[in-house]
């Protein structure tokens, strides 16, 4: 019993640390006064003037746009690459996911520097360059999530199919990709997550003109964070958490019709 109670309560102490911050900013979102230690009413004010904010909203098209154009183009690199690496003999296999690795250990200030250097010496910064330092530091993320999927697979069915006469395209849409598509799902929601939250590497990389939430952010402290911020954060965290429960509404389902069948 008490040990039941100790374990609870460390629960507790962990969803508690974990989910607080995000309640206080929810109240504050919808606090009436400017200050985050007194409480003004209700309001939905700063939800009206976040969607009248031109400069909010430019950053937050920015980003949306950003966001998706990196996680699709890594999304399919990464799973060709995996497929590839799938594919090595052991040796040259752990070569490769050893050089996957490096990105994800090496820290982002590291990487946004290297690649503004890299960037400044052969071209301009600009939104292609933030775009692709963002497929870059997703692609091993996608890797990472493939892989796995790909290894649980059977290369003996992908084979019998060639031997049957399929092309190679159509027996990987037809055995493999069945096999590895939670995996390029959990990929590209990765990929999605990192993007929209980077901005170490966003900073360095970006051009004149060019904003996203993280850095419109870091621009604004000096004035102090806008309420209006707090307003988009609620929103997207409820996003995240619908997106969340959908997709575990689906996979209870499909689970649910796997075991009614077999």
């Amino acid at each position: 019993m008490v040990k039941k109670s100790i374990e609870r309560t460390y629960l507790a102490l962990i969803f508690l640390f974990l989910y607080l911050p995000i309640a206080v900013l929810i109240v504050l979102s919808f606090n009436d006064s400017k200050s985050r230690v007194i409480w003004g009413g209700f309001t939905l004010k700063w939800y009206r003037q976040l969607f009248s904010s031109s400069m909010i909203m430019d950053a937050l098209r920015t980003t949306i746009l950003l966001t998706l154009l990196a996680s699709v183009c890594a999304t399919v690199l990464g799973t060709m690459a995996a497929v590839g690496i799938h594919a090595m003999k052991k040796k040259n296999r752990g070569i490769m996911l050893g050089a996957t690795n490096i990105p994800l250990l090496n820290a982002d200030i590291v990487t946004g520097i290297s690649m503004m250097l890299l960037f400044v010496r052969f071209t301009g910064l600009g939104f292609h360059t933030v775009l692709i330092a963002h497929i870059t530091f997703n692609i091993p993320y996608v890797i990472l999530n493939v892989l796995p999927k790909l290894n649980q697979a059977s290369k003996y069915a992908y084979e019998a199919a060639l031997d049957l006469g399929a092309k190679p395209v159509y027996a990987f849409f037809k055995i493999v990709w069945p096999e590895i598509r939670p995996g390029v799902l959990s990929g590209f929601l990765m990929s999605v997550t990192m993007s929209l939250d980077d901005f170490s590497i966003t900073y360095f990389t970006k051009g004149a003109g060019v904003n996203t939430l993280s850095t419109m952010i870091y621009t604004e402290l000096r004035k102090g964070i806008m309420p209006q911020m707090y307003a988009l954060s609620t929103i997207l965290f409820f996003l995240a958490f619908l997106l969340l429960l959908a997709m575990n509404f689906k996979s209870n389902r499909a689970a649910k019709q796997a075991e009614r069948n077999y």
